[in-house]
């Protein structure tokens, strides 16, 4: 049985606006680049044809990616995560004990992760550690560079 992929919508659809960039922008784009190359010659001794293709290459393998995580996707409908605890799709608005600041993250999949938008997957030491826990509880969650403490203050969807 195939996994389904969760996504919220906002990751679906950037997902699908990524494949069909690749599919329609940058495959013309390294097609061109390869006619390019070609009209150079001896394709043997042609660096920027070997470049071009495995550029075409590569981008083949991502739009198959994609369209292997978008066959399988299972949409996170916000109306469906309960607001008193943790989920996927829940927004988390924590305390850091240790440093006296605020957070806050979105609890998301491995594939529309992105720390640097606030974004954790629940696969992630952090969003594991916050799964399942409600408003109010301190949680101590164990990462790479030590023990990190956060009161959860807020969860929202």
């Amino acid at each position: 049985m195939i996994r389904p992929n969760y996504l919220t919508r906002e990751g679906y659809e950037r997902l699908k606006k990524e494949l069909d960039y690749l599919r329609n922008t940058k495959r013309r784009e390294i097609a061109r680049e390869i006619g390019i190359a070609r009209a150079h010659g001896d394709l043997s001794e042609n660096a920027e044809y070997d470049a071009a293709k495995e550029a075409q290459a590569l981008l083949e393998k991502k739009i198959h990616q994609l369209e292997s995580v978008l066959s399988h996707v299972r949409i996170i409908e916000e109306e469906n995560i309960p607001d008193d605890k943790v989920y996927i799709g829940a927004t988390v608005r924590l305390r850091d004990l240790k440093k006296d600041c605020e957070l806050t993250y979105k609890l998301v999949s491995e594939i529309e992760s992105d720390s640097s938008r606030g974004l954790i997957s629940t696969t992630a030491p952090i969003g594991r550690g916050l799964l399942g826990k409600e408003e109010g509880d301190i949680v101590q969650i164990k990462v790479p560079a030590g023990l990190l403490e956060y009161e959860i203050l807020e969860i929202s969807r």
